[in-house]
């Protein structure tokens, strides 16, 4: 566990600089450089965090605070000077007790374990891209986080790879939604890639900051090189005889080619096919109607009657960015949201705390470990149904109603003075129970006097207005469809067919995807899945940290099947099915289960498919390595030399 030494350091620059910092990181950096246990103890131990807020100070009083930066500034000039640091390779045990001293509240054991992997992890630097015809090849379907992801540990174990990518650049979901407000509802240190830092401009990254920043990711590591742009697959066909995937693709221009690879990798994210609603007379409507994730760059809507159908993540974004533009602003309603506050939601982040993070050891990875903790795990005990609840209407357990009272005043002093409001925005449902949201200014944006909040469903259009589930008609000129996706018909519309032409869409139904986790299906042998089912952090957290566990359990099993020249991997029936089986019984024993509310995370039937019922830290544990156990395997037909 090693930091790389830095220039010497100025003395003004650093404690400028360290006056910034976030007091509980700075004592994790302070024990890391002096190994001095007095750091962790009281009285300088910090308190509790409270809420999703960063605790900068640590709840230290002014003298404590000022005896710890300069303790800091002394260190890391010590280390900036050639001292090495005395605490560089911690046990599990002393890596739980700092993280447990980070956050102010007892931490599990596996969050040491997380420290020490995330500490140790040796960096990633550009490599050569492999000679083709070397052996294994990849094809993976898509150029967003996932794909991008993954492509980076093909490129460093040397695995021959192409992307194909139906647009016309890399970033997937940041690429297409442009809307006005667009952005992460995650923390930017959080939202990244641990071997991919970025120094943000703000604590909450907005669109194109984050496409910039998979933009870069592709250029850093050379992944353009292997990807194929304007291109969508179409068909995958496995062969059973040659254990190779056959993949038809079509070109931007319609022309269509077949594409061969040993193994198949489906990256094509949740949130690429909108749901538009089909509703009688939009044809006959003169103005203007756009899907949130379809904006128009040249859209001006100052002055216009503007209509926003739904209340999501896209709507909670887009209001408040709109609102001052609008003569008239409608948002439909369909059922409100939990939304928490969001300080610091638009602040930037200065250059002294940017500058932390690039020349204090120790100092980013705790910094990520820290927001990790508190936007991932730190939730999950209060998902879980109490049965002997007197209250199981409203939430689920006391520290849920807790939340949920916390909430609602929140809403309500948002929403101060207007009782009809808070009438249609306070949810009846348990929090968590959908995608909680954070407050970016949409309450304040109700209470503007042109605005409407509307709670009847929108039914259809006339030439120049939206009409509701009352037949009341809404004057517009531009209607914008915060609709959602279709997330649950995974991998579509790509046609997949397996062993025995076993067709993937028939084996789920339309709604009912299921893999082992999340990444394999039996009789498919050979494909894996990112972000498929059952993965989404529906907690709250960030789905790049997902996108490496899988990327890393995914890597494993390709180096399996090149060191043992094993052909074919096909997931055992058994095995999928007991994880399925724990994956829904999970489930009946969450909130996402809670009849008090409809949400995209469930099925047609009721079942939960896009959320993951673990923690995040379960998931990093079952996927760090590929067990060969919970598969077929099929020895190489084939040499490379034969093909």
């Amino acid at each position: 566990m090693t930091e790389v030494l830095a220039p010497a350091v100025d003395r003004t620059r650093l404690r400028s600089a360290v006056e910034a910092g976030n007091i509980p990181t700075l004592l994790m950096v302070l024990h890391h450089l002096t190994g001095d246990g007095r750091w962790l103890e009281p009285p300088y131990r910090p308190g509790r965090n409270r809420g999703l807020g960063a605790n900068d100070s640590g709840g230290l009083p002014d003298e404590r605070r000022r005896e710890v930066l300069d303790a800091v500034t002394d260190a890391v000039l010590d280390w900036s000077g050639g001292t090495p640091a005395a605490v560089t390779d911690p046990s599990t045990a002393l890596l739980t007790e700092m993280f447990a001293v980070a956050m102010g509240e007892p931490v599990p054991e596996e969050y040491g374990r997380l420290a020490a992997a995330e500490l140790g992890a040796p960096a990633r630097t550009p490599r050569p891209r492999p000679q083709a015809g070397t052996g294994q090849t990849v094809l993976i379907v898509g150029a967003g986080v996932s794909g991008m992801t993954l492509a980076v540990a093909l490129r460093e174990a040397g695995v021959q790879h192409v992307v194909v990518e139906r647009n016309e650049d890399v970033g997937g979901t940041w690429l297409t939604n442009a809307y006005p407000g667009c952005g992460v509802d995650t923390p930017s240190h959080l939202y990244s890639l641990s071997f991919f830092p970025r120094a943000w401009s703000g604590h909450f990254g907005k669109r194109d900051e984050l496409a910039g920043y998979l933009a870069d990711l592709a250029d850093h590591y050379g992944l353009r090189e292997d990807i194929q742009f304007g291109t969508e697959a179409v068909e995958a066909r496995y062969d059973e005889a040659a254990q190779r995937w056959t993949v038809l693709v079509r070109h931007r221009d319609g022309v269509q080619r077949e594409l061969t690879a040993d193994v198949l990798v489906t990256a094509a994210g949740l949130f690429g096919i909108p749901i538009v609603p089909d509703l009688p007379g939009m044809d006959d409507f003169r103005g203007t109607v756009v899907h949130s994730t379809r904006w128009p760059a040249d859209l001006d809507l100052t002055g216009r009657r503007v209509a926003v159908v739904g209340t999501g993540a896209s709507a909670m974004q887009t209001v408040p960015a709109i609102v001052d533009r609008t003569a008239s602003l409608t948002v439909f309603q369909r059922s409100p949201q939990w939304a928490a506050p969001a300080d610091g939601y638009f602040d930037p982040i200065d250059d002294d705390a940017r500058w932390l993070f690039d020349n204090v050891p120790f100092y980013r990875t705790w910094y990520r470990l820290r927001l990790a903790w508190t936007w991932n795990d730190r939730v999950h005990p209060s998902l879980q149904v109490d049965p002997g609840w007197e209250h199981p209407e409203r939430s689920l357990n006391a520290v849920n109603d807790g939340h949920r009272e916390y909430f609602t005043r929140y809403i309500r002093s948002e929403l101060a003075g207007r009782p009809d409001l808070q009438a249609k925005a306070v949810p009846s449902y348990p929090p968590y129970g959908k995608r909680m949201l954070l407050d970016n200014g949409w309450y304040r944006a109700l209470t503007r006097p042109h605005v409407d909040l509307v709670t009847e469903p929108v039914t259809g259009f006339t030439a120049d207005a939206v009409r509701d589930g009352t037949g009341a008609l809404h004057p517009a000129d531009v209607v914008v469809l915060c609709t959602g996706f279709q997330v649950n018909r995974f991998v579509a519309p790509l046609q997949v067919r397996g062993r025995g032409g076993a067709d993937l869409r028939a084996v789920w139904g339309d709604d009912d995807a299921t893999a082992y986790l999340g990444i394999t299906v039996p009789r498919f042998p050979n494909l894996f899945l990112m972000y498929g089912p059952n993965v989404n952090p529906g907690a709250g957290g960030s789905y790049m940290f997902i996108a490496e566990c899988q990327a890393r359990y995914i890597g494993d099993a390709l180096r399996r099947m090149r060191e043992g020249r094993i052909g074919a991997l096909e997931c055992r029936a058994e095995v999928h099915d007991d994880y399925v089986a724990r994956v829904d019984a999970a489930h009946d024993r969450m909130v996402w289960s809670h009849p008090g509310m409809s949400t995209y995370y469930r099925n047609s039937a009721g079942r939960v498919v896009t959320n993951t019922p673990w923690r995040v830290i379960d998931y990093w544990d079952m996927t760090r390595t590929a067990d060969l156990a919970d598969f077929h395997v099929e020895p190489a037909h084939h040499t490379e030399e034969n093909r």
